[in-house]
């Protein structure tokens, strides 16, 4: 899973079969997720993790050999969580079937952050919250300019 979810490969291909087999709501659905998308990993990978230096879980937690395979950035926030959450929190509200597919999909993201050793839990809690953030964000900002 972190394979395909490394680089936001997995959110990217779930957009463009959206837009192709959705129709006008497959492609509204891809486009917001994609906007979210970026705006949660502007925040997590851009700003949080420049901001906190955590280290990550100590390689003797985990009995797998996954644990040597890890990124040098920072622990804090999981941005691989931020992503999935921020995609599918914006996929939900235009197309609730696929956004349902989605949640799973994000769940065994954050589940697999943690037990690959790249991640303490709450990293992964925050990373889902800048996530839900993120697409609030996003669903408010049009909004909020054409009121000003």
């Amino acid at each position: 899973m972190e394979e395909t979810a490394e680089s936001t490969k997995l959110w990217c291909g779930a957009a463009a079969a959206m837009a192709c087999l959705g129709g006008w709501r497959g492609r509204s659905a891809a486009g917001t997720g994609l906007a979210t998308l970026v705006v949660a990993q502007l925040l997590s990978n851009g700003l949080c993790k420049q901001l906190a230096d955590r280290p990550r879980p100590p390689k003797e937690w985990f009995p797998h050999d996954e644990a040597d395979d890890r990124p040098d950035s920072s622990s804090f926030p999981s941005g691989h969580t931020a992503a999935a959450v921020a995609f599918t929190a914006a996929v939900v509200p235009a197309w609730p079937a696929v956004g349902a597919a989605c949640a799973l999909t994000a769940g065994l993201v954050a589940l697999e952050r943690v037990q690959s050793g790249a991640h303490y839990p709450s990293d992964v809690a925050v990373g889902a919250a800048i996530g839900l953030a993120s697409a609030w964000l996003t669903r408010r900002t049009p909004r909020l300019i054409l009121r000003h």
